[in-house]
């Protein structure tokens, strides 16, 4: 009997299939298969070969290779589309028979946003379970966060659920990090995701999550958002909670109207059971409209001391999804403008005086001329006299 029942046990588990795709997808199934995952199948495809042979997982498929030839979408999300579609027939035969599929990809790209729409459809032809895990591009990227939010409204109609990390929101949580850490940050909460959950669900843990719970939650929860939150101290599971809720890692309408809410909490070996139903209380508070709510447990030795909290709020509606609100691109302030100065008042301009025509004045006789004529008056005078007195009597 003892030995049916492990048999029973072993066959009952759920067989899960997580898939990275595309550059970003990649590297967090990577991530996940360093960590190591229990009773998951992780499989990689991208149609970038350079990127794809360096990766961890257990099957690597490379898309599209008569349509891109190995080097890439180069942003384009329809090359992506097309060139799932092309290897349809080898991810069928990989995914086939699994229960539960998570999809994970960065969107805004090529690969990863045309291709995961295309898996999700097969995926829900397969009756799996399927959610999809991505992260969004930054605020300033307009361009790539507006091909993210068309995926994301493809990814709705064929996911159970899309749990979604705005890269905008990473300040919250890893602020101060360089970027390409910050980044790394992304990849390792998803990674974190998909990997507590698998383990959750298939591994003994202080409080189980099974498949079933899962699904509850999960199926047509529609967009997700996640919170993760860390305490240490005396009041480490309030700490703890409250950061989890108040920094989820998308723009949430409103967090009371939530669908189904799943909670993961892990810590050392002194944590209690005290203290995970507390963690489930306090959370409910915070949605009280929702009847959908789960929780696990597991114990990690390395967080002695303290406590993490996951919070999946599922159904939940977000204005970049919607685009009922505009994004718009923080800029910096303009400069104040300076004061008007008040104009100079016009100075009339003055006309030069004419030049006057120059006259030239009449000059006088030389007085040279007037002593000669004076002087033969003087003599003709003398000469005249002479001559009179010469011819007298």
């Amino acid at each position: 009997m003892v030995t049916d029942l492990k048999e029973f046990a072993k066959a009952a588990k759920p067989s899960i299939a997580v898939v990275g795709l595309g550059g970003a997808g990649c590297n967090i199934t990577t991530w996940i298969a360093e960590k190591g995952i229990a009773g998951g199948r992780i499989i990689a495809a991208n149609t970038d070969v350079n990127h794809l042979y360096v990766q961890k997982a257990d099957k690597l498929v490379m898309l599209g290779e008569k349509l891109c030839k190995g080097h890439g979408c180069g942003g384009f999300p329809e090359m992506g589309a097309q060139a799932a579609k092309e290897n349809i027939a080898e991810l069928r035969a990989e995914l086939e028979g699994s229960n539960l599929v998570f999809l994970v990809a960065g969107l805004g790209g090529g690969t990863g946003t045309g291709a995961m729409p295309v898996v999700a459809e097969l995926t829900r032809e397969l009756g799996a379970l399927t959610i999809g895990c991505v992260t969004i591009p930054f605020t300033i990227e307009m361009s790539r966060r507006e091909k993210a939010r068309e995926a994301i409204n493809l990814l709705a109609q064929s996911c159970d659920s899309v749990v979604i990390i705005d890269n905008s929101k990473l300040r919250e949580v890893a602020g101060n990090l360089p970027l390409k850490e910050a980044l790394n940050v992304a990849n390792a909460l998803v990674g974190a995701f998909v990997k507590n959950l698998t383990d959750t669900i298939t591994q003994p843990s202080l409080v189980n999550l099974d498949y079933a719970d899962l699904r509850a939650v999960m199926e047509r929860g529609g967009v997700s958002s996640i919170g993760i939150g860390e305490g240490d101290g005396a009041e480490r599971v309030s700490k703890a909670v409250a950061q989890a809720i108040s920094t989820p890692l998308l723009d949430v309408t409103d967090l009371s109207a939530s669908y189904g809410v799943l909670i993961h909490i892990v810590g050392g070996e002194d944590l209690t059971l005290e203290e995970v139903a507390v963690t489930g209380e306090m959370i409910m508070d915070k949605v009280p409209n929702t009847k959908r709510i789960i929780w696990g447990a597991k114990v990690d030795n390395s967080l002695t001391g303290k406590v993490r909290v996951m919070a999946v709020l599922t159904g939940v509606e977000s204005p970049f999804v919607s685009g009922k609100v505009k994004e718009t691109v923080v800029e910096e302030p303009a400069p104040e403008p300076e004061p008007e100065r008040p104009k100079p008042k016009p100075v009339p301009r003055v006309e030069p005086p004419k030049p006057q025509p120059k006259v030239e004045e009449k000059k006088g006789m030389s007085p040279y001329i007037w002593v000669a004529i004076i002087v033969i008056i003087i003599v003709i005078l003398l000469l005249y006299y002479f001559l009179s007195t010469q011819g007298g009597p």
